[in-house]
């Protein structure tokens, strides 16, 4: 009998031991570095086939997170410098039990914090680190790996060297209140499978607030060196090339009726004493030089008037752009001839009897004369270039357009004092003149439409959408064609009986420019034309979506490049849409979940519906096949309008932390992340980031037409991604 009993008692214990096998699906490492005052703890962790981990950042009411705890013993010896850092990228799912997203890591994570030593004698750091990990069956409880640390303290400051500044003071108090804030309470944590788990009482890490003290590292620095650098160079290159066209825009005024005859008169005023050429030639120099003076201070008092903070209204609020586009209209039908626009005779006869009273004030009153008697005709030559430089947010602009304009219309007067010979081979005055101004006037009406453009786009009124803009371009240089070509007359205009030359080439150019734009008509984007038309987007009849659409619904392959997917439906995408069928939002918090979702880098695109350069950027550069392919299947996009017009609900609002305003608008809204976040408001502007720490991933860009060096910026950041976060 007691054999039998012994025999049935070891074979309790052989099955016992079979069913009640403890799990250990984890494997730890752990590893820390001391570096002067700041300690680094690194936890590794493998999991068996099957299991997962959860992240540190889950959401009040989710499973157990991973959480770092420092024991009670070792407060005010240390400081937590930003919140724990895991590695690779999580997997983020939505979990019906919990009914929320999880973030859980598979196979293998690493976490990772950085602990500042305040405490001047030597410590041990002791604390644990808190975790859960279930499989599709079963969760085990809630588990905690112990770790202990010899910590070297800091070297003491002396008193008499150095006191702790307020502001030091504030950091630390705000550094504490960034401390990881802990909690005691009893879950029932739902299992997969549907089952519950009871827990025990645990500390769980519910800091969810972004750490705004940490120190910035030296490649950031770098990369806002780099950017600063690479935009001032841009500023440059864009500064020299509005030089460069007000200086042509001079050379225009000088062939206007207002203008052209005024030449030889004032030559002949200053040398009508051919016995004292030397003291001609000096109050003509005066004079060119008081015509740059005249000129440069109204862009002075242009940029003062209309500074960088006045710039985003001025070229993005409905009323100053429709008050603009009501000037161009004026001007141009000035120029056709309905009207004529004088400034009063009363301020002209006082600057003429100024400048009767000869030397060299008399020859800078001569130079305000010829400004204020040929304002009907450079009026709107003028006016374009300030009005084109004051909606800029460039305090230089006006001043680099006046220079420029000035220096070409003073030149000739100043050559022709100096060389009274050259007059001999002046062309007359005659028709021509009025050709010339009645040409300009066509160019006023046209680009002119452009103001009305921006705000139409800024406050989505869709009445000059890109079909509509094209048409009325079409129309508008096709009348000009007909009007070097003889066909059209104007009051002034002499009569034509046979064209010459020039004409002819001017109506061949002029015809071929409309010939350019008619395929606009139907989705050919126009690169030329980019930054003066609305966005494609816009367009009603586009062939090549239709031929992509019904490509993809015929079982065609359509776009190899299409966009494989994107999280959900865009916010604003009722009325905002990214250019070349690109997916993507137009929310930075929605982009950033999706990219962390889809677990790929995000590209943000500061852009606004004004943006001439943004518009030249898509057309040249996106556009292109290895641009447009990273695009659409390595990033997320998201594209920020900073001049966006749109209400945002009340909760949406924001109080800039720059100028204490608050923020009511997407535009506005937008504007003020790119300046406080980037402390850049420019666009064009590209910044590709990190969606799990919100770091950028490589410098970042503004306007650059070089194709290669876009791809190396795109390819450089999804290189850097993937090495960060490689499994």
């Amino acid at each position: 009998m007691k054999k039998i009993i012994f025999t049935l008692s070891l074979l309790l214990v052989i099955i016992s031991a079979g069913f009640s096998q403890i799990l250990k699906p984890e494997k730890w490492e752990f590893d820390y570095k001391q570096d002067g005052d700041e300690l680094v703890l690194t936890f590794t962790v493998k999991l068996d086939e099957g299991w997962h981990i959860y992240s540190h950042y889950i959401k009040e009411g989710g499973p157990i997170p991973t959480s770092l705890v420092i024991d009670e013993s070792c407060k005010g010896k240390y400081k937590l410098l930003g919140r724990l850092k895991e590695s690779p990228a999580p997997t983020e799912i939505f979990d019906k039990t919990f009914n929320m997203n999880v973030k859980y890591y598979e196979h293998k994570a690493t976490f990772k914090q950085r602990i500042g030593i305040t405490s001047t004698e030597d410590f041990t750091l002791k604390g644990y680190l808190e975790y859960m990990l279930c499989n599709d069956e079963n969760c085990l409880p809630p588990t905690e790996y112990d770790f202990e640390v010899p910590v070297k303290g800091i070297e003491p400051i002396p008193n008499e060297a150095q006191q702790i500044s307020d502001k030091e003071k504030n950091k630390t108090e705000e550094i504490k209140k960034q401390e990881t804030e802990t909690t005691t309470s009893q879950k029932n944590v739902t299992t997969p499978s549907g089952g519950t788990l009871q827990t025990k009482d645990t500390a769980v890490d519910k800091s969810e607030k972004k750490d705004t003290l940490n120190v910035k590292t030296a490649t950031e620095d770098k990369i806002k060196d780099k950017t600063s650098q690479h935009n001032k160079k841009k500023e440059k290159r864009s500064l020299l090339i509005f030089f460069f066209v007000s200086f042509l825009s001079g050379l225009a005024a000088l062939l206007t009726p207002c203008v052209f005859p005024m030449i030889p008169m004032t030559v002949s005023f200053f040398m009508h004493d051919n016995q004292d050429k030397k003291k001609a030639r000096l109050q003509a120099t005066v004079y060119g030089i008081s015509i740059i003076l005249i000129y440069t201070i109204i862009g002075t008092l242009t940029a003062i008037i209309f500074g960088a903070e006045f710039a985003n209204w001025l070229s993005t609020h409905w009323l100053p752009n429709i008050l603009f586009f009501l000037t161009f209209l004026i001007f141009a039908l000035s120029f056709f001839g309905m009207f004529e626009i004088t400034l009063p005779n009363w301020l002209i006869e006082k600057t003429d009897k100024q400048a009767d009273k000869g030397g060299m004030v008399g020859a800078f009153f001569m130079a305000f004369t010829l400004v204020l008697v040929s304002f009907s005709c450079t009026g709107p030559i003028v006016g374009a270039i300030l009005v084109e430089s004051a909606s800029s947010a460039s305090f230089l602009k006006p001043i680099v357009g006046m220079l420029g304009f000035s220096l070409a219309f003073a030149i000739p007067f100043t050559l022709f004092a100096y060389f009274p010979e050259w007059l001999k081979k002046m062309p007359k005055s005659g028709g021509w003149l009025n050709a010339v101004k009645v040409s300009l006037g066509f160019l006023e009406l046209a680009f002119g439409l452009k103001f009305l453009s921006i705000a139409d786009q800024t406050y989505h009124w869709h009445i000059l959408d890109r079909e509509v803009y094209l048409a009325l371009w079409i129309v508008i240089y096709t009348l000009l064609g007909f009007y070097f070509l003889g066909k059209l007359k104007f009051k002034g205009d002499t009569p034509v009986e046979h064209i010459g030359v020039g004409r002819l080439l001017l109506a061949i150019i002029t015809f071929s420019f409309v010939v350019y734009m008619i395929p606009g008509m139907f989705g050919a984007p126009l690169k030329a034309l980019s930054g003066y038309l609305p966005p494609q987007t816009t367009l009603d009849f586009d062939i090549n979506k239709i031929v992509r659409n019904n490509l993809q619904v015929y079982g065609g392959t359509g776009n190899t490049n299409e966009t494989k997917e994107i999280c959900e439906k865009p916010r604003y995408g009722n009325f905002l849409e990214l250019p070349h069928g690109l997916k993507g939002y137009f929310d930075y918090k929605q982009a950033i979940s999706c990219a962390k979702k889809l677990n790929k880098p995000l590209f943000v695109d500061f852009t606004g519906h004004g943006c001439v350069n943004c518009r030249q950027m898509e057309a040249n550069v996106w556009s292109d096949p290895k641009v447009l392919s990273h695009l659409k299947n390595d990033f997320v996009i998201v594209a920020l309008y900073v001049d966006d017009k749109t209400e945002l609900p009340k909760d949406e609002w924001i109080k800039s932390t720059y100028d204490g305003k608050i923020k009511k608008t997407l535009g506005k809204k937008n504007a003020d992340f790119q300046i406080t976040r980037y402390q850049v408001n420019a666009q064009p502007y590209y910044v590709l980031l990190d969606p799990y720490t919100e770091d950028t991933l490589v410098s970042p860009r503004a306007y650059d037409l070089n194709i290669d060096d876009f791809v190396n910026f795109l390819e450089t950041a999804i290189k850097r991604f993937k090495e960060k976060h490689k499994q």
